[in-house]
């Protein structure tokens, strides 16, 4: 998997860590201006769905890049951590196969801030 900046390496490095199932990058930024990459991973439960998300989390911390926000640990189900330049989906299977998240990013069309800006 590449990664494109420091950011976006340290991401994957600290999911690889914890073992973190299929990681998927996406380059966002012509379809958002939120972000320039989306991160998304599978964790086997609750527990280390939660485990990535510290693990990310921490790594962040320690590179000077703390989280601008998460959302989700208390439920484990799917935790999001954002990191200004990248934000991360850290989901249980079920979870990211009913949300399908990377279709809706990689299909511009898809996506509704794509269509308030005119764009189709």
């Amino acid at each position: 998997m590449s990664a494109d900046t420091p950011l976006l390496k340290l991401v994957i490095d600290a999911l690889e860590d914890v073992k973190a199932q299929n990681i998927t990058q996406l380059d966002v930024r012509e379809v958002t201006s939120v972000a320039d990459d989306m991160v998304i991973a599978s964790g086997t439960s609750n527990r280390h769905v939660k485990a990535l998300a510290d693990s990310v989390v921490e790594a962040a911390k320690d590179a000077g890049h703390p989280p601008m926000g998460t959302e989700g640990e208390d439920s484990g189900e799917w935790i999001l951590v954002d990191l200004g330049d990248v934000i991360v989906h850290l989901m249980l299977p079920a979870t990211r196969e009913f949300y399908d998240l990377e279709r809706l990013w990689r299909n511009p069309a898809h996506h509704p801030d794509r269509n308030q800006k005119g764009d189709s």
